[in-house]
């Protein structure tokens, strides 16, 4: 099960960090993704930790600004976002894969989604 938390609302130009939870596996057998879905759009791949722990975006517009990283005690992943921007906006889901694509249909077990909106 994944448990994703720590959304809310930020100014442009502000900073947020996701938390993706596991319980029952661990989570360095898997490679972790995030992605997110804007009002209207449909959910788009954001970027992804291999196992060995190498980020992989699908998403140019955060490449410079996101980055994933894992705390194998915590059995936690965590999407620092830095810069944000308006368009940025979106529920950002976490989930779980035998290896990093930007294919929502190769990931298997998915966190429920925190919203993150980007608003003066």
């Amino acid at each position: 099960q994944l448990q994703a938390s720590g959304g809310g609302l930020v100014q442009p130009g502000g900073s947020l960090r996701l938390s993706c939870a596991a319980s029952g596996f661990t989570f360095d057998d898997y490679a972790i993704g995030w992605f997110r879905q804007a009002p209207g759009k449909e959910r788009e791949g954001v970027l992804c930790i291999t196992k060995s722990n190498t980020n992989m975006y699908y998403a140019d517009s955060v490449k410079g600004r996101f980055t994933i990283s894992r705390d194998k005690s915590k059995n936690t992943a965590y999407l620092q976002m830095n810069s944000l921007k308006p368009e940025d906006t979106a529920v950002y889901y976490c989930a779980t894969g035998a290896y990093c694509s930007s294919s929502l249909t190769q990931y298997h077990d998915w966190g429920q989604g925190t919203q993150v909106t980007v608003s003066s």
